[in-house]
């Protein structure tokens, strides 16, 4: 567990380690070896007590293998001066992962890239429970992402209209990939503060089929539009002949009426009309 410490300030010690020189100097000049030669031992082993913690930097103390915790105030300070410090960055850092193929919910292989912004917030975990804090938010965020794809599918040609897919439940995914991320993380020490997709398709053995697919589908659904609109603009008509008492149909000519307005209405061309000069029955 995380013990935060304050070490004692270093510009204390460091008029009181400097004070050694002149004791070490003016013993040699007053043949007094053994004093200057101590004084001068107490002062090179005093020098790696003395270390900075930068604005966001932790560090991390341990004596001869015990814990004894870590300073995260910024300032000039003195430890034992054998003390191992390891020094751990408490920035917000992101890095962008390259896209990886996997396999959605029903199998399609796509290709999916992340970016993820995390920092440490616990610098024991971060030291002791994992080998390379920085290699292990890799891998996992690696891992997160294969585990995220294929709990949605790429699109809903296959899935229910309400269902959440990788393209269009963007807010969704996000959230449950930074969900993902953050729980492999936690044991790290690692505060995942943000992730979401910024690349997504489908891998390019299968991009020129589904894409046609696509296309396919979208001419579709247009033309359901374009139908329903004409049966209702063929219906209009009829109803409004037959309130306005222009002319009688009977169902011979109201299907072949019908017929000729859903042509005109539903072709994609424009339809060339041909001029009837004789009468309605020719």
């Amino acid at each position: 567990m995380e013990k935060i410490t304050k070490p004692i300030s270093g510009y204390i010690l460091i008029l009181v380690v400097l004070a050694l020189i002149p004791v070490a100097i003016f013993s040699f000049i007053g043949d007094q070896p053994i004093i200057g030669f101590a004084a001068g031992l107490l002062f090179f082993v005093c020098i790696p007590g003395f270390f900075i913690v930068e604005p966001n930097k932790a560090m991390v103390l341990l004596l001869f293998g015990n814990y004894i915790g870590s300073v995260k105030a910024n300032g000039f300070y003195w430890v034992n001066p054998f003390m191992t410090k390891k020094k751990i960055s408490l920035r917000v850092r992101n890095f962008e992962n390259k896209p990886v193929k996997v396999n959605d919910k029903i199998g399609n292989p796509v290709m999916i890239g992340t970016i993820v912004v995390w920092q440490v917030e616990d610098t024991f975990k971060a030291t002791f429970d994992v080998d390379d804090y920085e290699n292990f938010v890799h891998l996992q965020s690696d891992a997160a992402i294969r585990k995220m794809a294929g709990l949605y599918p790429y699109d809903n040609f296959e899935a229910e209209e309400a269902e959440v897919t990788l393209r269009s439940g963007v807010e969704d995914v996000n959230h449950s990939l930074e969900q993902e991320i953050s729980e492999r993380l936690h044991h790290a020490g690692i505060k995942v503060i943000e992730a979401r997709i910024s690349h997504l398709a489908y891998a390019s053995e299968i991009a020129s089929a589904m894409l046609q697919r696509q296309q396919a589908t979208a001419i579709v659904a247009a033309r359901q539009k374009i139908v329903e609109g004409a049966v209702g603009m063929v219906e209009m008509a009829l109803a409004d002949l037959k309130l306005k008492d222009i002319i009688e149909f009977d169902d011979e000519k109201k299907a072949v009426m019908v017929s000729n307005l859903m042509v005109v209405l539903c072709s994609d061309k424009s339809a060339s009309p041909v001029l009837n000069v004789g009468t309605l029955n020719q």
